[in-house]
């Protein structure tokens, strides 16, 4: 559950700064006169609702798409689910690192255009289509870590509360301003972690996959460590559901963990290369 409530809790900030930001300009042009408080609010917030809804309907669709199929094709769904979701995981991460910087003044800029333009639909698609990814991904990601994790409902109900509830604590306390707790130091911290997420998801694929003779798994296991750390254990589970850690790994498996981190490493140093400054 723990992975659940993070990933619920890193999603959930994302979404809130992105509604603080847009909030924000709408008050600051509020002040100057520039655009109508109580119409500019009832937009942004139809947005929001917009964006959330969106996110709702994929849901229902998963759900329902689960409950209708048979054992095997239910099979290949999952499987396809825990590999779109670690693939999503990784691609927002290099999406946030080389986009990061300019996520505010884009989002500003988006704002500005429909405030011109008198375009006050286009300010609640803007939140709409901002809101409406991250719950969209929330919702993969959750969904594809709950099938990892066989979570029961109640339980995994819980997590996903106890994650919005951290979210809101947490925005709470970056956008006071601490010394000790910034927004980039929040980003750096929650990457690392979301990759590992996203490499343990990846890992729970391929062991799907072994299982069913998909692919092959070359050498089954390569080692025991179990007498160091059981991944069947209570905390070697929820250092297994982190990190993709095995303690009876097969090689095709530790060859798909490898070659994930070494194009982690690749698209992240290409992410954070900045553009160069046009003459």
């Amino acid at each position: 559950m723990g992975s659940t409530i993070f990933i619920v809790w890193r999603e959930s900030i994302e979404a809130m700064l992105v509604i603080g930001i847009l909030y924000t300009w709408l008050k600051t042009q509020t002040r100057s006169g520039s655009v109508d408080a109580v119409m500019g609010l009832r937009y942004l917030w139809g947005g929001v609702l917009g964006g959330i809804g969106l996110a709702l309907v994929l849901a229902f669709i998963m759900l329902k798409v689960q409950s209708e199929l048979a054992a095997e094709a239910l099979d290949y769904f999952q499987i396809a689910i825990v590999l779109i979701a670690s693939a999503l995981i990784t691609q927002m991460v290099i999406w946030m690192r080389r986009n990061g910087r300019t996520l505010k003044a884009e989002l500003e800029n988006g704002l500005q255009q429909a405030r011109e333009n008198s375009n006050w639909w286009g300010m609640a698609t803007l939140a709409a289509i901002a809101v409406g990814r991250e719950g969209a991904e929330t919702v993969i990601f959750v969904y594809g870590n709950g099938l990892a994790q066989n979570s029961a409902f109640m339980p995994f109900s819980l997590a996903v509360i106890g994650g919005f509830v951290l979210a809101f604590i947490t925005f709470w306390i970056l956008q006071k301003g601490t010394r000790w707790f910034s927004w980039q130091l929040f980003f750096r911290i929650s990457e690392i972690l979301l990759l590992l997420l996203a490499a343990a998801l990846l890992v729970d694929g391929i062991e799907r996959m072994i299982g069913l003779d998909w692919i092959p798994a070359i050498i089954d296991p390569v080692w025991d460590s179990s007498f160091i750390l059981d991944d069947s254990s209570t905390i070697g589970s929820l250092i297994s559901a982190f990190t993709g850690y095995r303690s009876y790994p097969a090689l095709s498996m530790l060859l798909a963990y490898g070659l994930y981190w070494l194009a982690v490493f690749w698209l992240l140093k290409r992410a954070s290369v900045k553009p160069a400054a046009s003459a």
